[in-house]
């Protein structure tokens, strides 16, 4: 019976606990032995609620400031905080419009940060002596994600950066928790075709190779559990034998409970 009990603690105990190869990313080789494929990244496309930084620099500042929302009037943007550009950006309506000032809506659904400079450009040609002298900024307004399941730190975060890729998004959540499979990763992206369901195997070096690598704004990042969290056993051997150790104490007392009446 001794034997019996042994063997199968062995058999928790080897089965509950998270291997090593679970844990460590990009493993193996490259595809390519010279070196990684440069990742080519696709230009984002707006999509309608994303929020639209607008710069305008002249030297007519009193005619820049007509086109400036009521927020970018009355801050000093030698001092404005990450956070604040929130407060100053334009968003994106559902019809996929914005709302400059004297200019009035301008659609802006499907194009880069680059083409809607472009059109803004196009559209100071009516107001200013000398277009070219305008320099107009336009980027996101931050990226927007959302993190569900075996993150440290689920929930939405938004990343003032103009590109960043699943790893730097994974970390702004506080990393995959060690119950976390990492092997299948789901990303849950809305474009203008729909909503679709991506997967990426953060284990394997040629992840760095996925059109995934590379998150957008509004995106969803699911990490599901590993089978091990579910036994409840812990995620270490440690953590397992403790966990065992206390369930036969229970049951060791309460057999000599039931003995002694």
């Amino acid at each position: 019976m001794r034997k019996v009990i042994l063997l199968l603690l062995i058999l928790v105990i080897g089965s509950s606990c998270i291997p090593n190869k679970e844990l460590v990313y990009f493993q193996g080789e490259p595809v390519s032995k010279e070196s990684i494929k440069q990742i080519q990244n696709k230009p984002y496309r707006l999509q309608v609620n994303d929020m639209l930084y607008i710069d305008i620099k002249s030297a007519d500042s009193e005619l820049v400031q007509l086109f400036k929302n009521v927020e970018q009037q009355n801050t000093n943007t030698s001092t404005i905080s990450q956070e604040a550009i929130y407060f100053r950006s334009y968003s994106i309506d559902r019809h996929g419009n914005i709302r400059i000032p004297y200019i009035g809506e301008l659609n802006v659904l499907g194009y880069t940060t680059s083409e809607v400079r472009e059109k803004i450009e196009k559209e100071f040609e009516n107001y200013f002596k000398n277009p070219e002298d305008v320099f107009v900024t336009v980027k996101l307004a931050g990226i927007r994600l959302t993190f569900l399941g075996e993150v440290k730190r689920p929930g939405t975060v938004i990343v003032y950066q103009n590109q960043v890729n699943i790893i730097e998004a994974i970390a702004s959540a506080g990393d995959i928790a060690v119950t976390g499979n990492r092997k299948n990763v789901t990303v849950i992206r809305k474009g203008i075709d729909g909503t679709k369901k991506y997967h990426i195997n953060l284990l394997d070096v040629n992840s760095f190779e996925s059109d995934m690598f590379y998150v957008e704004s509004n995106d969803i990042i699911y990490i599901e559990p590993l089978k091990q969290k579910s036994w409840g056993t812990g995620t270490s051997g440690m953590q397992t034998i403790t966990s065992l150790i206390a369930v036969l104490s229970l049951v060791t007392t309460t057999i000599l409970l039931i003995n002694a009446f």
